[in-house]
């Protein structure tokens, strides 16, 4: 492997105008690729096998041209004080608006307030309904903004007017402010950690390049492969972040080749050998986690993973031969300030920190840098620093065990809009349970008599806890399947709620028995449900499969058993530390302020095992890229402790750096509107800093100081088995010693000639 980067990075290095040509070709062909494609809106979402589906696909067959998933649309009315909205005048609005509505290109039905008995008790709420063709994902912008323009007419008349539904919902808004100001972070940390503009310039460029082809090929492709903003703000976010630090590493690695006196391409060259070889590895990793979300069997989170996976690919591809490239026409400006001005024949000593003469004796004593401080004292430590870490992490996971998992609906959207206004008015006028009815799907045709079976149906509903209101039911032309609308009593994302359609479907088994038809259970709260279940189920699979999978590909890395079995445990406690964090601000609401978090509420419910995905992949990255230098020193002679110092002399302050930027561009998107966005930003923020300062920066060194040599023992058995991979650079040390020897014999040859 490092052999083979080693020529690749040479290759690049001399064809540099040939490599950089084709990244910008393939920058721009995707750009046009992008620019050209026909628009898409998000993607549609559909559960195979969970029941809230079925119940969907069946309506589709029985109430043919109904659209049965076809999106909704609420405009809430609230009369002026004093006044109801049964006035002349307020009932004339109400109409007129209704009017409007009907006119649109995509609606299929729109509810008079007045017919439908949509007025409050009091008289002073009312709502109408309107009903698309298209679920709500997938409606066109004029279709919204028809919604959005009724309401304002209507409002305009001093009503107190909102709109709400799921037709509002548009692409995901990954907050750009935010996502400028974590680059700009990115851009700061890079120039102090390099102490080079250019330096900090190429993985600024390279990340972007990298970004660029994958999100505008994912725009090309939207169409076509039914992908939506989501899968675009996911490969953003992780493209961004992973190619930042994966070119971070081979120019960091690239100038301490620089400074051991070595010429520019063959520096190039053992960069991409070693830091590259690290790079790949950490690569696959992400690579295996973002894959494996097709495991869950969601299309939507498929589509997504290998998406993001992709875009993981070309920052790996780019930080191999684009920097290398680079590198080239950079010239001595990738050095340091300092290092530019200082004399050729002074370098600093790789393993002492001493400064040497063109005469080899040593120089003014260097004082050592942080990271050597830190591991020094880790290992004088090892075991109170792995008690404070683990308990620390361990403190912070415990509300991970109050977990309560749902998806985001209006309720939890920010007052400042309209939705959630809207929200707030039918819950005011109606109650809670108006803002997430359950639709219970009567499937009769098996049964003798349709009419007593949906009775049946019907009169245990209203026996159950949490029921507000339950609709007659209404057949088909067939008469063979019904439908009835239930309220429930609380709020759509509330457990009671969950309870109930539980409740409703036990029932239901009881019903089937008796009569023959089958009840389902579906709507959007019934579909959220579903949906958190099926993650729930698949989280323990995907898991075992991600892990095992990475820790076989550790095990080749590090030739050990022990550290990936330490790797992947570390993981788990950042994670849950993580996933802690997430709930205390998100669902409890401590802190919730500060990154404004207007209200609690559930958990997102892909967001564990979208957290495992990215998370364990991330983890990776720094493990890799700390732990193969350590790796690295002691394959070259170290005992296990100066190894830990070696590693950390070398990787800490790349490692460091990486998990700012990386924090940075992650917490860019907790400024978005979107809840879902802002959680994702929040807990991928919180779980890098978790993993890289804790749990590599501390709990790792002081496992391999207690361990000391145990830490890279493998089986002989095993050791022939695995394939040679040569992470370290040992191949390219033993064609130096070769290339060595053979200026050595040449040399004698001369004298004795």
């Amino acid at each position: 492997m490092a052999t083979f980067l080693y020529k690749l990075g040479r290759f690049a290095f001399r064809r540099r105008h040939f490599v950089a040509l084709i990244w910008v070709a393939l920058l721009t062909l995707a750009g046009v690729g992008a620019a050209s494609a026909p628009a898409a809106g998000t993607t549609s979402f559909s559960i195979p096998g969970v029941e809230a589906q079925k119940a969907f696909d069946l309506l589709e067959q029985r109430f043919p041209g109904a659209s049965a998933d076809g999106g909704t649309g609420r405009i809430v009315f609230k009369a002026p004080e004093g006044q109801k909205m049964t006035d002349a005048a307020n009932k004339a609005t109400v109409e007129k608006t209704v009017k409007a509505l009907g006119d649109g290109s995509e609606v299929v039905s729109v509810t008079d307030p007045f017919t439908t008995n949509a007025v409050s008790k009091d008289g002073t709420v009312a709502y109408t309904s309107v009903k698309y063709d298209a679920p709500g994902m997938e409606l066109k912008d004029s279709t919204r903004d028809a919604l959005e323009k009724a309401g304002d007419d209507a409002r305009a008349t001093g009503l107190t007017v909102d709109v709400g539904g799921d037709a509002l919902q548009a692409g995901a808004e990954p907050g750009a402010i935010g996502e400028v100001i974590g680059l700009a972070i990115a851009a700061v940390v890079l120039v102090i950690t390099l102490g080079s503009l250019v330096a900090a310039g190429l993985p600024l460029l390279t990340a972007i390049i990298g970004v660029g082809i994958g999100v505008s090929t994912i725009t090309a492709l939207a169409k076509a492969l039914d992908l939506g903003d989501t899968t675009s703000t996911l490969a953003l976010m992780i493209g961004l972040a992973v190619g930042i630090d994966y070119a971070l590493f081979i120019v960091s690695r690239y100038r301490s080749e620089l400074a051991e006196g070595r010429d520019r391409e063959e520096a190039v060259g053992r960069a991409t050998g070693t830091a590259g070889s690290a790079v790949v590895f950490a690569g696959l990793t992400v690579v295996i986690a973002l894959a494996g979300l097709a495991v869950v069997n969601v299309p939507m989170l498929t589509k997504m993973g290998l998406a993001a996976a992709g875009t993981v690919v070309v920052a790996v591809l780019i930080a191999l031969t684009m920097i290398p490239a680079l590198l080239g026409y950079a010239g001595k400006k990738v050095k340091a300030t300092g290092e530019k001005r200082r004399p050729t024949g002074e370098k600093t000593g790789e393993k002492t920190g001493e400064k040497t003469g063109e005469n080899g004796r040593p120089g003014k004593q260097a004082k050592p840098g942080p990271g050597v401080r830190w591991a020094s004292f880790v290992i004088r430590r090892p075991a109170a620093v792995l008690l404070l870490g683990v308990v620390g992490l361990g403190t912070i996971a415990v509300p991970a065990t109050q977990l309560e998992l749902g998806l985001p609906d209006d309720g939890s959207q920010p007052t400042s809009t309209t939705q959630r206004r809207a929200y707030d008015l039918l819950s005011e006028g109606f109650g809670p349970g108006f803002n997430g009815p359950l639709m219970i799907v009567v499937d009769a045709k098996n049964s003798d008599d349709p009419k007593a079976a949906a009775t049946t149906v019907t009169d245990g509903i209203k026996d159950l806890k949490d029921v507000a209101t339950v609709t007659p039911a209404m057949f088909n032309k067939a008469g063979d399947t019904a439908t009835i609308t239930v309220i429930p009593g609380s709020k759509p994302s509330s457990t009671q709620t969950e309870d109930l359609v539980h409740a409703i479907r036990d029932q239901g088994v009881d019903v089937r028995a008796d009569t023959g038809a089958q009840v389902l259970v579906t709507g959007t709260t019934a579909m959220n449900i579903d949906f958190s279940q099926k993650l729930n189920d698949a989280l323990i699979p995907y898991l075992g499969l991600v892990v095992g999978l990475a820790f076989l590909l550790l095990i080749v890395v590090f030739r050990s058993i022990l550290v990936p079995l330490k790797a992947a445990l570390g993981f788990l406690l950042s994670v849950l530390a993580a996933l802690g964090a997430v709930v205390a601000v998100f669902q409890w609401g401590w802190l919730g302020g500060l990154i404004g978090v207007e209200e609690t509420g559930p958990i997102m419910s892909m967001m564990p095992i979208f957290m495992v995905g990215v998370v364990f992949g991330l983890a990776m990255d720094y493990e890799v890229f700390l732990v193969t230098r350590m790796r690295e020193a002691y394959v070259h002679g170290e005992s296990p402790s100066q190894a830990i110092v070696t590693g950390f002399r070398h990787s800490a302050k790349v490692v460091a750096a990486a998990a700012i930027i990386m924090m940075a561009v992650f917490g860019g998107f907790i400024s978005s509107t979107e809840s879902m966005i802002k959680m994702i930003g929040f807990g991928l923020a919180i779980a890098v800093f978790f993993d890289a300062f804790v749990v590599r920066m501390a709990i790792v060194p002081a496992v391999l100081a207690l361990l000391g040599k145990k830490a890279w023992w493998l089986p002989k058995w095993l050791d022939r088995a695995l394939p040679n991979v040569d992470v370290e650079g040992e191949g390219l040390k033993t064609q130096a010693d070769a290339a060595s020897s053979r200026d050595g014999d040449e040399d004698r040859e001369l004298v004795r000639a």
